[in-house]
């Protein structure tokens, strides 16, 4: 008579509990900085409507001081509020040249990290937007 085995052995057991063991390390850290980056996305989508309303005034010209240069940018003229806070934004500030910096709060993971958006004018061209802020530069990773 065959004797026939019903189960695992200890050794496949150990093997499978190790796999698990190997896919959840490399998983959990991943999955927080995910996280994380959806609570900042927060942050960059409240950017949104200044970033729209500084390019309008420099396509219409109401905030224009030379061809390579914006100025006077006022979020009172251009019908935006003056700050903006939410669940993860801490605040959104709009310099006189169009410099946008948006501050997130120090909860859910976030530690007030800034997402700075610096326009590049000249006159006949669309605004180009370069980042920066301490999102991009962050020790444990970029989250912007």
């Amino acid at each position: 008579m065959k004797n026939v085995q019903k189960g695992f052995t200890l050794i496949e057991l150990m093997i499978v509990v190790a796999i698990i063991g190997i896919l959840a390390a490399v998983a959990i850290p991943s999955y927080q900085n995910y996280t994380l980056k959806a609570k900042f996305t927060e942050v960059v989508n409240v950017v949104s409507p200044y970033k729209t309303a500084i390019e309008l005034c420099a396509q219409d010209g109401s905030c224009v001081a030379s061809s390579t240069a914006l100025g006077s940018v006022a979020l009172g003229a251009l019908g935006i509020p003056a700050s903006t806070s939410t669940t993860y934004v801490a605040s959104v500030a709009v310099a006189t040249t169009g410099t946008i910096t948006a501050m997130a709060t120090s909860a859910g993971g976030l530690s007030a990290e800034t997402f700075v958006l610096t326009p590049t004018f000249t006159q006949g061209s669309p605004i180009t937007w370069a980042v920066s802020g301490t999102c991009k530069t962050r020790a444990a990773g970029a989250i912007c």
